[in-house]
């Protein structure tokens, strides 16, 4: 990457990193990834800065591994993202691979991960595909986030499904087994899986969903797009569902809520909707976090006397 590559880059870590954590959580993500900071001390009162100066200290190999982790595209990532086209922006990017035979179901499954801000590429086993397809297919795995594999008599024998996991295992994205007649195999017999069989369509796509929040290597991204698709809502029922999809979980992060509320005041639909308001509160509720509150907006009459 070039110069001004990076400084954008690190631009985006910081203000990522500034949004999720406070600066002791920092340091210790920071010391997790054995990153020196000895030398470094805040000398501002901002987050963003701070992270900035000690990530332009690092390798481009560590920042490529903690962009990924907090699910900030590289700059290749970018690129490559922009011709994926198939993906919907801002989303969880979730490959799912499956055989031709039970295209219909994946399909319906595609739909009911949607609301939970995850966005699936459909791939299925052709014994000759065109050079076309081949390219589609060949963007999802070069950009998913991760993947899940649907496992049924006759996955393990198609080329196209088990090349697919092995491209999931060389770029170490987590590989979500769904069983449905078919355990775990190979390099992904170590994982469980999701028991799909005797579960409904809605079943799979929230069990995959809370599968995706458990891994360390996920929770960042799919909690980010869950709380971005909230905040880029033009429809008050699908944001309401939303707000209650985060008001399932077991815990969150106070600065993702905080970055939450912040946002939402600038999407007007929300902020006019009396319904999403009550019930964006009692999500906070549960996780102890501050009401949101509309401040009132000084009226023209009101500026006379406000000092110039």
């Amino acid at each position: 990457m070039n110069g001004l590559e990076k400084i954008e880059f690190l631009e985006k870590l910081g203000l990522e990193l500034q949004s999720r954590m406070t600066f002791d959580e920092i340091d210790m993500y920071f010391s997790g990834h054995k990153i020196d900071k000895k030398s470094m001390q805040p000398n501002t009162n901002s987050k963003r800065l701070y992270a900035k100066d000690v990530l332009s200290t690092v390798s481009d190999e560590v920042l490529f591994k903690i962009s990924s982790e907090l699910g900030v595209d590289s700059p290749n990532a970018a690129k490559i993202v922009e011709d994926a086209t198939f993906w919907k922006a801002g989303h969880f990017r979730l490959f799912l691979s499956h055989l031709a035979s039970f295209k219909i179901k994946t399909s319906k499954l595609q739909s009911a991960l949607r609301r939970y801000a995850i966005s699936s590429f459909v791939a299925h086993e052709d014994i000759e595909p065109t050079k076309e397809w081949q390219n589609e297919i060949e963007a999802g795995l070069r950009t998913m986030d991760a993947l899940a594999a649907i496992l049924m008599d006759g996955f393990k024998e198609s080329n196209w499904c088990d090349q697919e996991v092995g491209v999931a295992v060389g770029r170490d994205v987590l590989i979500i087994p769904v069983r449905k007649g078919l355990d775990p195999y190979g390099f992904i017999g170590k994982y469980q899986g999701i028991q799909a069989n005797n579960k409904s369509v809605a079943e799979v796509a929230e069990a995959i969903f809370r599968t995706l929040v458990k891994s360390p290597k996920t929770n960042t991204k799919i909690i980010s797009a869950l709380s971005n698709s909230i905040i880029q809502a033009n429809d008050i029922e699908d944001a309401l569902d939303k707000v209650n999809v985060i008001k399932s979980l077991d815990s969150i992060s106070p600065e993702v809520l905080e970055n939450l509320k912040q946002q939402i005041l600038d999407n007007k639909i929300l902020v006019e909707s009396t319904d999403f308001i009550n019930t964006l509160n009692n999500m906070l509720a549960k996780f102890k976090s501050p009401k949101f509150v509309i401040q009132s907006q000084p009226t023209p009459e009101d500026w006379g006397d406000v000092p110039f």
